[in-house]
């Protein structure tokens, strides 16, 4: 049942309003306030669907309660009701984020069919809000062992800042489930997460890729083509394995980090860009760095926040966690029940070497779910888990 909220300073309006909704609709649950104060109390108490405010009211006007209800429930849509004086006002509250206005007296259709819009739109933001959730856990990082919540604790500081962030770690490990959590957690969440493998991409095309580049700007430029960086404006692009980038690409990125700018190849247009960088490798830089491979000034403008990111084998006791949660993801993915897993097989687990980390234990689980026994055996683990 759609939960509708009236505040309205004139009980005569009040009425045809409570009496156009639901004798239109007996499944709209219609709540009244006199007044702004008592229409801003009732939103903070429940949760509305839909709000229907007059804009001239004593106490508190439309403007103020619309102001107010943005802040206490931002997705809640408010329609404002104006007079005919009020229409400049109404067309301003549309601007302050008020879904649409409707004149005094209300018309019958006009109301109705705005009624049905907005609350339509609810059911849009909360439908998206439940699978921006489910996306998100895509990328959750599964673990309880120290040095898992002390990454945790530390994307909680750093993801709401604009600080640029430097994620080491072995291959396998888990640096871009790190990028993920820390975009989604931050200011820019609504903004691009653009990725750029920096080890997959050829040397000579790397510029192009990260800067974009004009018709004719080499041979097989066909066309002006945007670069990653402006694809990723208002939002964050993720540089993962930088150690792997040409070092006349490391200059661009610096110049785009110093100045907030970039420059497509064949192009001597500056573009303006609103980027945050995380970057990651598996690299030592500083070493990368005494042998010339690698700028020191472009480490230092990245390194703001260090994140390391722990290899499996010291890690071991998030194992259990690790083979559950693949174990329940390949189920769901396979269409078939979760296969369960014997303590002496986890066990067994435990005690590998995993030089492949959390990606080789990922491909080892989904192998002795296929391979092994209904209920996965210290046996499996031995006959199939050996590399």
């Amino acid at each position: 049942m759609a939960k509708i909220l009236i505040i309205e300073d004139e009980a005569a309006i009040r009425r045809v309003l409570v009496k156009i909704l639901t004798e239109e609709n007996s499944a709209y649950q219609v709540t009244q306030a006199e007044d702004g104060l008592a229409g801003i109390e009732k939103i903070k108490d429940e949760d509305f669907d839909l709000v229907l405010c007059d804009i001239k009211m004593p106490k508190m006007d439309g403007v103020e309660v619309l102001q107010a209800a943005k802040k206490i429930k931002p997705e809640t849509p408010m329609v404002m009701i104006s007079g005919h004086g009020d229409l400049d006002t109404a067309v301003q509250t549309m601007r302050l984020g008020a879904f649409d206005y409707i004149s005094k007296p209300p018309d019958l259709n006009r109301l109705l069919n705005t009624v049905r819009i907005a609350l339509n739109s609810k059911e849009l933001v909360v439908e998206n809000k439940r699978l921006k959730k489910k996306v998100s856990k895509h990328y959750q990082m599964i673990g309880q062992s120290n040095a898992v919540s002390e990454i945790k604790d530390m994307i909680e500081k750093v993801a709401p800042t604009e600080a640029r962030v430097f994620i080491t770690g072995p291959n396998g490990t888990g640096k871009e489930l790190v990028a993920h959590w820390i975009h989604q957690k931050s200011n820019r969440s609504k903004g691009p997460m653009i990725e750029v493998n920096c080890a997959a991409i050829p040397a000579e095309l790397i510029e192009s890729e990260l800067f974009g580049h004009v018709k004719g700007a080499f041979t097989s430029a066909n066309k002006d083509r945007a670069g990653k960086f402006e694809t990723a404006n208002a939002g964050t692009i993720f540089l993962d394995e930088i150690g792997d980038m040409s070092l006349s690409a490391q200059a661009k990125v610096l110049r785009a980090l110093q100045e907030n700018k970039v420059q497509r190849v064949g192009s001597d247009r500056d573009i303006k860009v609103d980027v945050r960088v995380i970057a990651a490798t598996n690299k030592d830089l500083k070493k990368e760095i005494s042998e010339g491979n690698f700028r020191e000034d472009l480490y230092h403008r990245l390194a703001v926040i260090l994140i390391d990111v722990p290899a499996l084998n010291n890690r071991r006791e998030d194992i259990p966690l690790l083979v559950n949660h693949f174990a329940e993801k390949i189920a769901i993915e396979q269409g078939t029940a979760q296969k369960k897993f014997s303590p002496k097989a986890i066990v067994l687990l435990q005690e590998y070497d995993w030089t492949g980390n959390i990606r080789e234990l990922r491909n080892v689980v989904e192998r002795l779910i296929i391979l092994g026994s209904d209920k996965v055996t210290e046996k499996d683990v031995s006959l199939f888990a050996s590399k």
